[in-house]
């Protein structure tokens, strides 16, 4: 044990060496134990000295005495009688009383006359004194510890229930806190005097609240937690924080089994060395204090372990008290040096101990361990340095979680392995309530499930049913767990009213009708903050469901489309500038100026065979790939040819591999190819699921687009927003409305409806998981068995089958854009047999113009009528004849035409020289 060497001023005292110390205490009625600690602590310091255990005793030759006086409780005038008899009688130091009242009354007439005031109680009145100590924790010590419990904790709200007026002054420091104030929504009351506590209980229980911080006297905390037992309050999801230091000391066997998450802290170090031998002391004394009729002390020292239920904080102060007291007698009056001088003192006179004072500081600076853990004060008499031992309730009673200290706060150590025992052994007698909601094929009923009497868990089945089974009969669960399935009644996943309150199933679960939300329930930050998540077993993203567009009728032009119009507009350019260059170039060059009468030598006349005619006729034929009899005889003209012709290469190639694919393709054009295409537009409408996830994204994002839509779909009337996903795929296929939802449902109704289709990537990336009350002894070992199942592969052959296998009744055939090329129509390639129709149409005109038009060169006197001239040429030409007879001109204008026409016979036209009996051969 350590000492701290006494201050000069202890050399002063001087005086008659005495052998026995009178000490006093003050203790009230009913307080038989803390006199039987206070009279052992004095025995035992007088029998073994202030040896730790496991030391040598070296005895002295002082002795302490006690003088003990006893007045009712809160008594403050007989508290001041009595203590003015023990300083007349002479005592050291004063012990108790244990009332405010009693006590305040006591301190002061020690600090008139300096006398030690040595207290064990807690009171937030006591002022600073140079003669008083107490070594129960400050107020303000005790508020910190309590609120940093709640902060680790990190309650969402909490309610403080509480039954006399000095809770308030303990509780301070939560109440002062404006953050946890500001954050948190915190509810104080007080249990009316007089009642029970069952009403205030309910009513707290009704708001929805399970977290409570409970401070109450502690001969009132059974009934307190049994009346919450009786309300429903004392569930797997309930915490209590029980302020008292001597929670331990009740009985807990009604709470054990419950699940109830009760804490508490304690003063008292059951680990100190010293306490088993005290222990074992205050047992061999029992009968000393059997002969009293105290029920308390009979209780008591029934046995080793009531002696540790029933050691109350203040027996275990009074305990420490006495032996702080010792160790500064000792170290201010040692054998062989100066001894103090004790001397009886006088209310009335108000003569005071002139050694008192030094005796009081000397102690404040000493330091002890007891039974409270270590003692240590401050200059103004407040202890310091002090253990609080967090407890925690379990199947086997309390057990020690973690411990409070002042410089490093809260610190949780309990051992994750027993906890989660503990809530496997929580399962073995109790069936869970699972809330969901029908959704294909996460949930849904069986087929005629009411024509075979099915009820319970087996009217339903899907994807859910399947891994709450699959869970249920892992091997994280002692003998299967049980479990029975109820539909949320208001058929909602769960969202936020305008009071803050929650509906559907997240509102059941914060409600306590159910202990697990088994669905397609995204994972969202706000509903982390109300609820607790297991890992997801399953991830997404939301995504456009829309209906399919029809297939577009082929369009009798569709062989245009390998080139756009701009490409075509540009090789028309092209064809014209080259054929204009080319003839250009044909007549500058000199080698296509030829003789067109080989024979003669000396022509008085060349020809050149690219006219313009001829010329556009040699571009065209080189673009179709076909040629012509114009052939280019200059390297210029050749030049030119050769890069138009290399021209047409390439862009006939490219026509040619395009065409396969745009006749032998269908393609579906869809009006919205993604949500930047949805938010543009105002000709389709979208919408999602009231009071679900996706509302929720599209609500809180700060992304334009997406805010855009949201404040879209909130202006539109009637409204876009739908009861269900049913209703809203149904408004789907009416057409016109795009409905936003979950990419796992949009793929499990396109494999079953080939109407639909998924437009557009994912706008975001979330998990379905298992909802659970906040603070659920159950999500670890659910998390534990999704993990198993993901690992293993079970989890996508569940996906698998329900998606791809269960209530198929016809495979949609795949879009013809995924299978490459099919075989074409005739309307694919209509356009062109139109083409070539209008051709042939084109150049029969040309070929009557053609025949017109000679036929007006001739005078009207040689020639029939154009009609008679007509019809006896088409006659002619059905004839099929290879010969036909042609017909000399007989005018000279005639003949002049002729001239004009190349050298040509007069007139093509059968009946000319029918009529004329001048032919030639």
């Amino acid at each position: 044990m350590r000492r701290l060497a006494a201050p000069v001023l202890v050399l002063a005292f001087i005086g008659v060496a005495i052998a026995d110390i009178k000490i006093g205490g003050l203790l009230e009625a009913g307080e038989d134990i803390v006199e039987m600690a206070f009279n052992s602590a004095v025995e035992r310091i007088n029998t073994h000295g202030l040896a730790e255990p496991g030391e040598r005793y070296t005895p002295t030759s002082d002795r302490l005495l006690t003088r003990v006086e006893h007045i009712e409780r809160s008594d403050s005038f007989q508290a001041s009688r009595k203590v003015c008899t023990l300083l007349e009688e002479g005592v050291a130091a004063v012990f108790g009383p244990q009332s405010t009242d009693a006590s305040f009354a006591v301190r002061s007439a020690c600090e008139t006359l300096d006398v030690p005031h040595i207290e064990t109680h807690w009171d937030y009145r006591s002022r600073t004194t140079n003669h008083s100590l107490n070594l129960y924790p400050h107020p303000s010590a005790l508020g910190k510890a309590y609120l940093d419990f709640i902060k680790y904790k990190d309650w969402k709200n909490f309610a403080i229930l509480y039954e006399e007026n000095d809770a308030l002054v303990r509780l301070q420091e939560i109440l002062k806190d404006a953050t946890l104030m500001k954050e948190n929504r915190v509810t104080v009351r007080q249990f009316e005097p007089g009642t029970e506590y069952r009403k205030t209980l309910k009513d707290i229980g009704k708001t929805g609240i399970k977290n409570i911080v409970l401070d109450v006297p502690i001969k009132s905390l059974y009934t307190v937690l049994k009346h919450a037992q009786q309300v429903d309050m004392m569930s797997e999801y309930h915490n209590y924080f029980i302020t008292s230091l001597d929670a331990h000391t009740i009985d807990t066997e009604d709470f054990q089994y419950g699940g109830t998450n009760i804490s508490a802290f304690r003063l008292i170090d059951f680990s100190s060395k010293e306490i088993d031998e005290v222990a074992r002391d205050w047992i061999q004394r029992r009968h000393r204090f059997s002969s009293k009729k105290s029920s308390s002390v009979q209780s008591f020292n029934t046995g080793d372990q009531d002696f540790y239920k029933n050691l109350t904080t203040k027996v275990a102060l009074m305990y420490d008290a006495v032996r702080l007291f010792a160790t500064a007698l000792k170290d201010l009056h040692p054998d062989t040096g100066p001894k103090i001088t004790v001397q009886p003192l006088s209310c009335e006179r108000e003569h005071k101990w002139s050694q008192g004072n030094a005796f009081v500081k000397y102690m404040r600076m000493i330091n002890i361990k007891g039974l409270t853990g270590n003692i240590r004060f401050n200059k103004d008499g407040h202890r310091t340095d002090m253990r609080l031992t967090v407890l925690d309730m379990a199947h086997s009673g309390w057990r020690e979680a973690g411990e409070w200290t002042m410089l490093g706060g809260i610190n949780i150590t309990t051992n994750y392995t027993r906890e989660l025992e503990e809530a496997r052994l929580s399962l073995l007698n109790k069936t869970l309530v699972v809330t969901t909601i029908l959704q294909p094929p996460y949930v849904m009923y069986k087929e005629k499930w009411r024509e075979l009497g099915l009820t319970g868990n087996d009217k339903y089945e899907g994807y859910c049913i399947d891994l709450l089974d699959s869970i249920a009969s892992s091997e994280h669960f002692i003998n299967n767990m049980k479990y029975v399935i109820r539909e949320v009644a208001d058929h909602s996943y769960g969202g936020r009213d305008a009071d803050g309150r929650w509906n559907g199933m997240i509102g059941e679960l914060l409600n306590g009708k159910a202990d697990l939300a088994v669905a397609d329930l995204t994972i969202t930050y706000v509903r982390e903050e109300a609820v607790d998540f297991t890992m997801p077993f399953m991830t997404l993203g939301i995504s456009i469901l829309y209906k399919k567009t029809a297939k577009p009728p082929p369009g009798l032009f569709s062989f245009l489309d390998p080139l756009s119009l701009e490409v075509w507009i540009y090789m028309m350019t092209a064809f014209l500038g080259v054929s204009l260059f080319l003839f250009v170039l044909a007549r500058f060059s000199p080698y296509e100026w030829v003789n067109p009468h080989p024979c003669e030598g000396n022509p008085e006349e060349l020809d050149n065979q690219f006219t313009i005619w001829n010329t556009l006729w040699f571009t065209i034929g080189c673009l179709m790939q076909q040629g012509c009899d114009v052939t280019p005889r200059a390297l210029s003209t050749r030049v030119a040819a050769g890069m138009w012709w290399f021209f047409t290469l390439i862009m006939v190639s490219s026509y040619t591999a395009n065409l396969a694919a745009f006749l032998t393709v269908e393609r579906l054009v869809s009006p919205i190819e993604s949500v930047e295409d949805l938010a543009k537009q105002t000709t389709i409408q979208y919408g999602c699921l009231r009071s679900g996830s996706t509302q929720s994204f599209f609500k809180d994002s700060q992304f334009p687009t997406y805010a855009k839509m949201w404040h879209v779909m909130q202006s539109q009337r009637p409204t876009v927003f739908a009861e269900s996903n049913q209703k809203g795929i149904d408004r789907v296929l009416r057409g016109k409305y795009a409905y936003l939802m979950e990419s796992t449902s949009i793929e499990y109704n396109i494999e079953r409806n080939c109407d639909l289709t998924q437009i557009g990537s994912l706008l975001d990336n979330k998990g379905y998981g298992i909802a659970t009350p906040p603070g659920s002894p159950y999500r670890t070992m659910l998390s534990q068995a999704i993990l198993r199942l993901q690992e293993n592969g079970d989890l996508h052959v569940l996906k698998e089958r329900w998606w791809k296998k269960q209530r198929i009744t016809k495979k949609c055939p795949k879009d013809i854009i995924n299978k490459g090329t099919s075989a074409m129509t005739v309307a694919s390639v209509g356009g062109v047999f139109i083409v070539l129709l209008v051709g042939s149409c084109v150049a029969v005109i040309s070929a009557i113009i053609e025949f017109i038009w000679r036929a007006k060169k001739i005078v009207p006197e040689e020639r029939d009528p154009l009609c008679v001239e007509l019809c006896r040429e088409l006659k002619f030409t059905l004839t099929c004849g290879s010969k036909k007879p042609l017909a000399r001109p007989r005018s000279d204008e005639n003949l002049a035409i002729a001239a004009t026409d190349n050298g040509m016979p007069f007139m093509p036209i059968t009946g000319f020289g029918l009529h004329n009996k001048n032919t030639f051969s």
